[in-house]
Parts: C-alpha cells; sequence; structure tokens
C-alpha cells in the first residue's frame, strides 16, 4: 500500500465518525417524522370520522371516505419520508406520470370497483347494515363495510363474503331490507273433503292474534290452486322486515297446530297403484 493510500484511508476513518453521526442524525429525524406523521394520520381520519358522523353521513360513506383519506396521506408520508433521503421526489412524480396509462391498464378492474364504490355512494341501492342478495354470485348477506374497492358482507351463518363494487354496481341485486314492511305469503294444502271456509277463518284468526302481524295492512286467506292431491289455501299478510323470517316460522307452526286441532287434514302426496289379476 503506497502513501498516497495510507494517506486516503487515513482520512476516510477520520471523517467516518462525523459521516456516521450525520447518517444516524438524519435516520433518527426521518424516525421522527415518520412517527409523527403517522400519529397526526390517525387524529386527522379521527377529525373527518367525527365531522361526517356529525353532518348525518351514512356508515358506509364514511367508511369510504376513511379509506380514501388513509391511502392519500400515506402516499403524502411517503414522500416527505423520500425527501429526507434526498430523492428527488418531482422525478418519481413524473416517472410516475408516464407510467399513469401502463398501470391504468393494468389495475383496470381495479379502478372499475373504485368507480363502482362512488357510484354506490352516490345512488344508494344499499347502505351498511342492509340486507341483500347479490344474483350472479349467489351472495347474500347483511352490509358490514363498503370499502373503497370492495364490500364485506356478513352471511346468515357467520360467513365473510368479499365482493368487489363493480359485480354489485353492474348486475342485479335485491334490497331485503330497504322498507320497513315486507309482504309474506304462506301456502298449506287441505283434504278436499275439509271445509275450505273453517280452515281461511282459521288462518284469518292466527293472523288476528299474532302481535307481529301489521294490523294496519290488509290480511287475506284465499284458495290459491286445486293441486293433485290438495286443496292449497294461502295467506297473505305484512310483517316488519326484521321479522320475516321469525314470523314464517312462527305462523306456519301456529297454523299446523290449530288444522290438528280442528281435524282439518293436511294430505301428503299417494300414489294407488293397482295390478291386473
Amino acid at each position: 500500500m503506497t502513501e498516497r493510500d495510507i494517506g486516503i484511508l487515513q482520512r476516510f476513518l477520520n471523517e467516518l465518525p462525523e459521516k456516521m453521526i450525520g447518517v444516524g442524525v438524519k435516520i433518527g429525524a426521518i424516525a421522527i417524522i415518520c412517527l409523527i406523521g403517522l400519529r397526526v394520520i390517525k387524529i386527522l381520519r379521527k377529525v373527518m370520522k367525527g365531522s361526517l358522523e356529525r353532518a348525518g353521513a351514512e356508515k358506509g360513506v364514511t367508511q369510504f371516505m376513511d379509506s380514501c383519506m388513509k391511502i392519500g396521506l400515506y402516499i403524502l408520508l411517503a414522500f416527505i419520508i423520500l425527501s429526507g433521503f434526498g430523492v428527488d421526489t418531482a422525478s418519481i412524480i413524473a416517472v410516475v406520470g408516464s407510467l399513469g396509462l401502463t398501470v391504468g391498464l393494468a389495475l383496470q378492474n381495479t379502478l372499475s370497483n373504485f368507480a363502482a364504490g362512488v357510484l354506490i355512494l352516490i345512488m344508494k341501492p344499499f347502505i351498511v347494515g342492509d340486507y341483500i342478495v347479490e344474483k350472479v354470485g349467489d351472495n347474500e348477506g347483511t352490509v358490514l363495510e363498503i370499502q373503497l374497492f370492495y364490500t364485506k358482507l356478513a352471511t346468515s351463518d357467520n360467513r365473510i363474503a368479499i365482493i368487489p363494487n363493480a359485480t354489485l354496481a353492474n348486475n342485479s341485486l335485491v334490497n331485503t331490507t330497504a322498507q320497513e314492511y315486507r309482504r309474506l305469503d304462506i301456502r298449506v294444502g287441505i283434504s278436499y273433503d275439509a271445509d275450505i271456509g273453517k280452515a281461511k277463518n282459521l288462518v284469518l284468526n292466527i293472523l288476528k292474534e299474532d302481535k307481529g302481524v301489521a294490523e294496519e295492512k290488509e290480511a287475506v286467506a284465499f284458495v290459491d290452486e286445486l293441486g293433485a292431491s290438495a286443496v292449497m289455501i294461502g295467506c297473505r299478510f305484512w310483517v316488519k322486515t326484521g321479522d320475516y323470517l321469525p314470523a314464517k316460522w312462527r305462523i306456519t307452526e301456529e297454523i299446523k297446530n290449530r288444522f290438528d286441532e280442528e281435524n282439518i287434514s293436511i294430505p301428503y302426496e299417494k300414489l294407488d297403484i293397482y295390478l291386473k289379476t
């Protein structure tokens, strides 16, 4: 090793502590900025949520805006941290801009889900808390969250279904809880020998006695069909949307019990076989 090389090495070793201190200070400052930035993001999100709730915004709108704000603030914090390390953020922005078309094509489905999420919030085919049935994928459940790119449902058997917003916006669905009341139809077959008038009156009495049946809406009982082995008695009435299934189960069971008490038989299909001898 020459004297020149020794001199260069000695200068490097002499300057190393100062450089290490400088790098350490920069890393420490960036770490502090990162911690402060994360705290500020958390506070800003909390303030925005509170403002939207006080303004009476729907829960789905609050969730969607929170997702947008979170992603935007994280991107801003990332640019600030890169600037602290001396990275030219203007160049990064220029590169990202030039790649915008390519990224847009690659993320076409993602962007369509985002646009669909905005459309759902504007048109409001459903809101958080509604029970919806999505026809194409045969998914149904209670809406838990409406996020940037997907909607989260809780199914009746306590599973979580994640459905892209574009699927919900571009296909038919049924919102079963959008209205306060739902109409409920129940059919039961009775024997051809049974008294039709008596059967209808029994059904109407059951509907009058049940507290879940809406009194202000009409309840009717009628002969719905003359079947192969039974006269089909139908009843139509209205219940609170949240009581739809319990009312169906409750009243169906009560009809069976009352018919048994009044000796009104509910026939089952029979097949008569004749043997030629």
